[in-house]
């Protein structure tokens, strides 16, 4: 049985690879799940989050690019989730005063969701985003935007 620790994949069997990621891109997301099947011919049909991890996977080792795979606790330490968002830990307790993010405080220290920290990082994402789009149109309105 493999390990469940920490895997790094590589690209090793290239052409095997291409062809699945072929297969991949041109079947349609399926409505019924995909199915796994095993050698003794038993198959299980895999959950969307497996079959999503599926297709990252392989996407990148086909683009010849390795892969980590790292578990990750669902429950972050303040330092863990500063480090997700690339802040410093002080200031993520910060944005947890100001109420950015749900904690809890099982013990002496906070915990955060993981789930919570990545619709964070989205929110946060898409803020700066419509920002730039904001002062883009500021700019060309006042004539400022060199065309």
């Amino acid at each position: 049985m493999p390990s469940t620790a920490d895997r790094m994949l590589l690209p090793e069997h290239r052409t095997k690879i291409a062809e699945l990621r072929s297969f991949l891109d041109r079947t349609p997301a399926a409505v019924e799940p995909a199915l796994l099947r095993g050698s003794d011919g038993d198959s299980h049909s895999l959950p969307p989050e497996v079959y999503e991890a599926l297709l990252v996977v392989v996407r990148t080792l086909a683009d010849g690019k390795a892969v980590a795979v790292a578990r990750v606790n669902t429950t972050l330490t303040t330092q863990e989730a500063a480090d997700l968002l690339g802040v410093s830990r002080p200031t993520f307790v910060k944005i947890l005063g100001d109420g950015g993010l749900p904690f809890t405080r099982p013990g002496r220290h906070r915990r955060v969701l993981l789930a919570d920290v990545l619709a964070y990082k989205e929110r946060r994402r898409s803020q700066r985003r419509q920002d730039l789009d904001d002062l883009t149109g500021l700019t060309e309105d006042s004539g400022l935007h060199g065309d």
